[in-house]
């Protein structure tokens, strides 16, 4: 079974021997991956839906691996008891789902060791969230598959601790946020070909705003600048 770039890579941020439970598992190929690459023990493969929670069945049975996957039907973390898994994985979800799985199981996340998220959307906003409810953002990975970027990370859990006030150093700055600090300081090379495509974007934008009038013209073009302006310095950070 070969993985996408993109679920490789998410794959590839789970710390070995952890016990996993995989959000949204779809078709099984994580956990089933990291079992027969003998990087995980077992794992718990959880879906909201039953249709691709029985695809994962079969995938899982083909594999022979239903003594080390087990299957759930579960919305987010509901259906896993605090301790079942030392790691989560929640990818190819939208931020604001993500951050929902989090705050409503809230209680399972605290026991968990890590987590391995991949958010499809408003990356910021999550970021953001993870860093005012006592996460910690430990490792980060962005990879271009089918002409689409995709930003993840590995997330330390603070037990106990989650709601606790951040210090002054731990704040995320806007481009921090944005594009992800381990990134950053890394000086990705895939974040760089990504903001330099973000740059052609904006730019675009602005050409195409450039002729417009109207209040609502004006204000696309001072976010769309602002939103350069970020790009920009995230650029010269990784120069």
């Amino acid at each position: 079974m070969e993985l996408s770039r993109r679920l490789r890579a998410v794959a590839g941020l789970v710390t070995p021997g952890n016990r996993l439970a995989d959000v949204g598992t779809d078709h099984g190929y994580i956990p089933i991956y990291l079992i027969k690459e003998k990087k995980i023990p077992s794992a718990i493969a959880m879906d909201v839906n039953r249709g691709p929670l029985q695809r994962a069945v079969v995938h899982i049975s083909e594999e022979g691996l239903t003594e080390k996957i087990e299957t759930r039907l579960s919305d987010g973390l509901k259906e896993l008891k605090p301790g079942e898994a030392d790691a989560a994985v929640i990818a190819g979800m939208g931020g604001a789902l993500t951050i929902r799985i989090l705050e409503e199981g809230r209680e399972v996340a605290e026991k968990m060791k890590e987590l391995i998220l991949q958010p499809q959307s408003e990356i910021a906003r999550v970021r953001y969230w993870l860093t005012e409810n006592g996460f910690s953002i430990e490792e980060e990975d962005i990879v271009l598959e089918d002409g689409k970027y995709y930003p993840m990370m590995r997330v330390a859990c603070h037990t106990g601790k989650m709601t606790r006030q951040i210090s002054e150093h731990e704040a995320l700055r806007d481009i921090d946020a944005l594009y992800g600090p381990i990134l950053l300081k890394k000086k990705s090379s895939c974040l760089k070909e990504y903001l330099q495509w973000e740059q052609g974007i904006k730019e675009s934008v602005l050409i195409q705003l450039s002729n417009a009038s109207g209040e609502a013209a004006l204000a696309r073009r001072q976010e769309v600048e602002q939103a350069l302006q970020k790009n920009k310095k995230a650029q010269e950070e990784l120069r």
